[in-house]
Parts: C-alpha cells; structure tokens; sequence
C-alpha cells in the first residue's frame, strides 16, 4: 500500500485525483498505476484500469488469477468489473468512497454479487487514514484555489 500511496502523490502532482494502485502476485509486482484520466482524456484511466493494463501487458495474459490489488480508494463500477474479467483473486483498498464505491460503500460488487462467475475477496481501510488525508488535502487545495482569484480582487 505504501507503493500504491507513493503512486497516488505523483497522480496529485500531474493534477489528478490521487488514487494509485498495484498488482502483485506471487509476491512479485506485475503492475502498477495512478489516476490519469485528465491527462490522457479517457474516463477509463483510472490507477486500476492502469495498473491491471501494465500487468496484463507484462505476463501476457488479460486473466490474472492468484493477483491482489492494492489501492488507495474504494474502487468504482467501472474498476471492480475489470477486476472481475481479470480474475483478480483479492483487492485490499485504503480509504472508503462514499460516492462511488462498488465495495460495500454505495454498490457491493465484490464479492457479494453471486450474478457474476468469479469472485473477488475485498479487505477495505488498510492505511485508510492515510490515504483519505491525501484525497481530502487534494480537494481542500483545489476549493482554495478555485476561490483564490475571488478574493484578490480588488474592493471598490
């Protein structure tokens, strides 16, 4: 999780909401990813989507059974999805999304969905502290400097 936290602050630094993540397996890195759907202008990048594209990429193979994910938000529908196609075995997230969550926060997609042919087992609030004090500093510095140019107006 510190790995995917340390990918999480380059996503901040390029302006993006900070979320990172990686794959392991076999307790060997297969991928690893941060948000970057504003850069890349595709609502798809998220640090999952680029993490489980890295991993595939490297072992050859879009199935990636046995893997676990850590990263440092609840993941969305879009993300807990892929992990399904993927067959990732087990996702470990740092801090609940209230607004998006497919864990158990707004959508219980993993692993209580009995529709769906696999499984993945979900563990949530690993460093979540941590990893929600990087999310809210991040907004908190966005609303401060969406108001900044406001206030340096000049009072007539």
């Amino acid at each position: 999780m510190r790995r995917a936290l340390a990918l999480a602050q380059r996503a901040a630094e390029e302006g993006e909401v900070p979320v990172g993540a990686v794959l392991v397996r076999e307790g060997a890195l297969i991928g690893e990813g941060w948000n970057c759907p504003i850069r890349a202008h595709d609502p798809s990048a998220h640090a999952e989507i680029q993490a489980l594209r890295e991993a595939g990429r490297q072992v050859g193979n879009y199935r990636l059974p046995g893997s676990v994910l850590y990263v440092t938000l609840e993941p969305c529908v879009m993300c807990a999805g892929a992990m399904i196609h993927a067959r990732i075995a087990r996702v470990i997230y740092g801090a609940p999304d209230p607004k998006a969550g497919a864990c158990g926060s707004v959508f219980d997609l993993l692993p209580s969905d009995r529709r769906f042919n696999h499984r993945t087992a979900v563990e949530g609030g690993l460093l979540a502290e941590v990893c929600g004090g990087l999310l809210r500093d991040f907004f908190r510095t966005r609303r401060l400097e969406a108001v900044a140019p406001c206030h340096s107006r000049p009072v007539r």
